[in-house]
């Protein structure tokens, strides 16, 4: 038996006890005795909810869902189901875009693209590494472009420490991918390659990338 459960097995004792007739208190403290009581038993009615609800968050790997990884492979094909006979339905070759995984069936894993498109990937083509993308929610306004006005791609600064007034590092492009050495739920320190193939290192607001939560603490 689950702790809450004989929790609510006691409530539902006092509340047979209290209310028996040999124990029956004055009509006003009885008043007060069945709501308190019944108060009770709502929050632990709540917590085994809760508890549920908290189980129900585990795949059949023994890992939270939903959860973020990252491509480990340069071509992932993903498919309409879990399995090899079902049909590609997009191709990936950027190894490291993050996803999310949100359902899982034997080896294979139900993930989100940043762009929000779902279907199934082979466990072993996906990386526990975290990675984040660069406000993706940016690319689609530069991709929208006419061929009269170029595109611009946005961007946003990546600092030298967790706070807006320290010294701008770099502008960072929508859509570039940075490894995360250190997210602490408002911040996250990243690692970016450059266009030079060298690596730059900063620090970005959580709530400009994707690949984390909002709040959510990493340590890579």
């Amino acid at each position: 038996m689950q702790p809450a459960q004989a929790l609510i097995l006691k409530v539902i004792h006092l509340i047979n006890t209290t209310f028996h007739p040999v124990n029956s208190p004055p009509n006003g403290l009885k008043s007060v005795q069945k709501v308190l009581v019944l108060l009770i038993s709502g929050l632990f009615l709540l917590a085994l909810s809760l508890q549920i609800s908290s189980a129900q968050t585990v795949g059949e790997s023994g890992l939270p869902l939903p959860r973020f990884v990252s491509l480990k492979a340069s071509h992932v094909n993903m498919r309409v189901g879990p399995g090899r006979d079902y049909q590609v339905q997009w191709l990936y070759v950027r190894k490291g875009l993050p996803m999310e995984v949100i359902q899982e069936f034997g080896n294979w894993r139900k993930v989100r693209d940043p762009k929000g498109n779902e279907g199934w990937v082979l466990h072993s083509l996906l990386s526990n590494k975290r990675v984040t993308i660069i406000t993706p929610w940016d690319m689609q306004s530069s991709e929208s472009s006419s061929e009269d006005s170029p595109p611009k791609v946005p961007t946003i600064n990546m600092y030298g420490s967790a706070t807006i007034g320290s010294n701008v590092v770099a502008m960072i492009e929508a859509g570039t991918l940075g490894t995360v050495e250190d997210c602490r739920g408002e911040w996250c320190e990243l690692s970016v390659k450059t266009a030079k193939k060298s690596e730059l290192n900063g620090f970005v607001r959580q709530s400009l990338l994707w690949g984390v939560y909002p709040g959510e603490k990493v340590k890579n």
